[in-house]
């Protein structure tokens, strides 16, 4: 009798070192990063990749490897961007732009996100509007720019309309995309606790289906920011103010190769910049929840 309850209490200890052992694994170290480690592996990479960017421009301009008017140099790139700024209209050029993508990304956002989840969620509508969005995210945006500018005119409502056929498809097929990986043990397990309806589909659907959603995002705003500076540089006129788009096609228009290398750095660094500030602390903290990514 005694050895079976000696046996029974060590079984018991071991059991409790066991759990004790799994939550310590599960449990996520927090602590801050130090400055230097930040500097060393966020900080440095990119420089150095811009430096060498830099170098390898500044040795094809030396062993003129072709003419001057159709390669500038980094020199006179940056004298533009210096001009652009002693004018004043370097940060227009930024905003007019950001500001159209940024505020036809919310549209788009606020229309595919419920087209989503009605596409992911009742069979007849998927199978008439389903294969529609997944020609329509296929479909080059530019294609829409000419019925846009006529049936539109050329104003902010035009730039928008193509925004927003951009953006939407992708947003929407990305919400289906995610539902479609759900467990079905989750959608079982909400219903038996009473999450059915509306609080079913904010409690159980989009959180379980947050990773390709957001996913179906950073393809949105990509397919916006394309879509808009297509529609700019297409379309332009005194009543659209002059955008980065618009500034591409000044450059091309008057043959300075500085003005159209200083418009595709811009273009480029705002679709970084909007990764880097908005969607990569998304992915962290959607990773993070799922502990699929531990802060050391």
């Amino acid at each position: 009798m005694g050895s079976t309850e000696t046996a029974a209490k060590d079984t018991g200890q071991d059991l409790a070192g066991l759990e004790a052992g799994l939550d310590a694994l599960d449990a996520v170290r927090v602590s801050r990063t130090p400055v230097r480690e930040v500097l060393v592996h966020k900080v440095l990479p990119p420089v150095v990749a811009v430096v060498l960017v830099l170098a390898v421009w500044q040795i094809l301009i030396w062993a003129q490897v072709t003419d001057d008017y159709k390669l500038p140099s980094p020199s006179q790139v940056w004298d533009e961007v210096t001009d652009a700024w002693a004018q004043g209209t370097l940060l227009g050029y930024i905003w007019t732009s950001v500001s159209r993508g940024l505020l036809g990304f919310l549209l788009a956002l606020a229309i595919g996100t419920p087209l989503g989840l009605l596409v992911s969620r009742v069979r007849p509508v998927r199978a008439a509007i389903g294969p529609v969005l997944s020609g329509l995210q296929s479909l080059p945006s530019v294609a829409w720019v000419p019925p846009a500018v006529i049936w539109l005119g050329l104003d902010d409502r035009m730039m928008y309309a193509v925004i927003l056929l951009g953006a939407v498809p992708s947003i929407a097929n990305g919400l289906v995309a995610g539902v479609d990986q759900i467990p079905p043990l989750h959608l079982r397990a909400g219903r038996t606790l009473g999450a059915t309806g509306l609080r079913g589909t904010w409690h159980i659907v989009l959180p379980a289906a947050l990773p390709g959603y957001l996913a179906g995002l950073k393809q949105g705003w990509a397919f916006s920011w394309r879509s808009l500076m297509a529609a700019e540089i297409i379309a332009s006129s005194p009543d659209l103010g002059v955008g980065l788009g618009q500034l591409l096609e000044q450059g091309r228009e008057t043959s300075s190769m500085s003005m159209v290398f200083l418009a595709i750095i811009l273009i480029l660094t705002v679709g970084i910049a909007i990764d880097l500030l908005i969607f990569s602390p998304l992915e962290r903290w959607v990773l993070r929840g799922r502990g699929l990514l531990v802060r050391n």
